[in-house]
């Protein structure tokens, strides 16, 4: 994984929660804040909800979706254009689940736990067709310096980098990890003739 992208992970890792926009029905823009999910193949970034959430619905209608993420102490940012699409598939459920999703969905009784067997839960996949982040590499004195410069001298401040990904570059990566964790599996499986 290249520097640029290993770096959007943390930040994304880092920052755990997304204000998540999609378009409802009569066009306008709509936003919510959500958990990032662990990374896992299948998508670029996960999150899980309720299957009956309005989100789901206009993401049936435009799975076009904006991610947006800020970290106030810094001033850094992200902001992820993508692909939205709904996973039911009880097996990724297993697999990202955590126990604090239980606080989310509560225990109705019967599947309706809070387990990732509760019917209730969903996942919802991006893929980034693009991605910018604002990376500030200054200590935090040095960056309130120069915004109290440019209060005075009326230019921008520089405080950070702007980077930019693209989907390609998160698919590739994806690709790649996957196909080195299939790897470690196969090496570390037991041989078969092993105990006969």
């Amino acid at each position: 994984m290249n520097r640029k992208l290993k770096k959007f992970y943390d930040f994304v890792e880092d920052m755990d929660t997304a204000m998540f926009t999609t378009r409802r029905r009569d066009g306008h823009l709509v936003s919510r804040p959500m958990a990032n999910q662990k990374r896992a193949s299948g998508a670029d970034l996960w999150f899980v909800t309720y299957t009956k959430a309005d989100k789901i619905r206009e993401i049936s209608k435009d799975p076009h979706v904006n991610l947006a993420y800020y970290k106030d102490r810094t001033r850094e940012w992200i902001s992820v254009s993508g692909i939205a699409k709904i996973v039911d598939n009880r097996k990724k459920i297993h697999e990202l689940y955590a126990p604090d999703w239980r606080v989310w969905f509560g225990d109705e009784g019967g599947d309706m736990d809070g387990s990732p067997d509760d019917p209730r839960m969903v996942l919802i996949g991006v893929d980034i067709h693009t991605a910018m982040y604002m990376e500030v590499n200054k200590p935090q004195p040095v960056v309130l310096f120069e915004v109290l410069t440019s209060m005075v001298t009326g230019k921008t401040p520089n405080i950070g980098d702007v980077k930019e990904i693209s989907g390609g570059e998160a698919r590739r990566a994806r690709s790649s990890a996957t196909k080195g964790a299939s790897k470690k599996r196969t090496a570390s499986k037991p041989s078969s003739k092993k105990g006969r």
